[in-house]
């Protein structure tokens, strides 16, 4: 299973993630913002997939991503985005950075399978998903 970086600001959507990403086996670490994240990947180095909320106070999903994206080392980092924001232009955002987008509520199998898909894509050296 995966090493999975959850970046969520609701602390209730936080851990229901990360419960349902353990009890399908993936090692689970979590940041509440966009900011927290990136030091942990920094202090930590990084995940084999990320989860991000696009909607959080200081640095959106979408700037945290980009931010990665920008470092060479980070450049195809799987993503999958996980977000009540479903407005045309934050999914085509998030697309854009070659993400994978769900919207919440969300559906346990869903996110598997989205996070199995990314990892797919890296492994088979595809520049998008």
């Amino acid at each position: 299973m995966a090493r999975v970086l959850v970046v969520e600001d609701d602390p209730d959507i936080r851990q229901l993630v990360e419960l349902r990403l353990r009890g399908l086996g993936h090692r689970v670490v979590s940041a509440p913002s966009g900011a927290e994240a990136l030091a942990v990947i920094a202090e930590r180095g990084a995940p084999e997939v990320v989860v991000l909320d696009v909607a959080m106070p200081g640095m959106t999903g979408l700037e945290v991503l980009r931010t990665l994206r920008a470092q060479p080392e980070h450049a195809d980092l799987p993503a999958v985005f996980l977000s009540a924001r479903v407005r045309p232009e934050d999914i085509a955002a998030g697309e854009q950075l070659g993400a994978i987008y769900l919207t919440k509520p969300f559906v346990v199998s869903a996110l598997a399978g989205a996070i199995d898909k990314a990892l797919a894509a890296v492994a088979q050296g595809a520049g998008g998903w």
